[in-house]
Order: C-alpha cells, then sequence, then structure tokens
C-alpha cells in the first residue's frame, strides 16, 4: 500500500515568471465569476435574500432616522429590480455577479452619503 506520494505535483512547484502582469480587477472579477457557474442557483437566492432582507430595510432606517430624501427610496427599488429582472431572466454568472456587487456597492455609498452628510 503505497499512502505516502514522494513526487511533487507539477502545479506545486515554483512557477517562473517572465512577464510582468499589472492588476486587472475586471480580469480578477471575472476569473472569480467563471469559477462559480456551478453555484449560479446559489448566487440567484443569496442574491434575492440580501435584497429582499437586508437592502430593502435600508431606505426606511435612512428614511426615518436620518431625514434622507426620497430618492433613496427609488434608487433601492431601481437596484433590487434591476437584480431580480436580470436574473429571472437568465443572465449569465457574470451578470448575475455584476448587478448584486453593484447594488452593494451603490447602497455603501449611499448610506455614507447620508449619514455622514
Amino acid at each position: 500500500m503505497n499512502t505516502l506520494k514522494t513526487t511533487v505535483p507539477l502545479s506545486w512547484t515554483a512557477k517562473e515568471q517572465t512577464k510582468h502582469e499589472n492588476f486587472n480587477l475586471i480580469k480578477k472579477f471575472n476569473r472569480f465569476a467563471d469559477g462559480q457557474k456551478e453555484n449560479h442557483t446559489l448566487w440567484w437566492f443569496v442574491n434575492l435574500m440580501v435584497h429582499g432582507t437586508l437592502i430593502l430595510a435600508i431606505p426606511a432606517v435612512l428614511i426615518y432616522y436620518y431625514n434622507a430624501p426620497v430618492i433613496v427610496l427609488a434608487i433601492t427599488i431601481a437596484c433590487f429590480f434591476s437584480t431580480f429582472v436580470a436574473n429571472m431572466c437568465g443572465s449569465g454568472i457574470r451578470t448575475t455577479l455584476a448587478t448584486f456587487f453593484i447594488s452593494l456597492l451603490v447602497h455603501a455609498v449611499m448610506i455614507l452619503l447620508v449619514v455622514f452628510l
């Protein structure tokens, strides 16, 4: 019975860098999204649950406690329906993740603007 492997897989060996690659956020996102293709339904449910439980409550808190303008509600509804429609129409995993993360970013900026300004 051979339980110990004495050979090192090729992927573990030191790789020689021949070209210096620049940091590209879009390529990193696309690589991440392509790796999540088999989890597309899971991301759809995460998207739906996060928007339904957390994101849709943000305008109520901001308008009631911080006297935010009503445009906060319009932005939230637009983000919710854009992600909802994109997911229900069978868009790809890149679109699903992009709309989800853009919506989170928009709401984080909106919270920072309303609370701290």
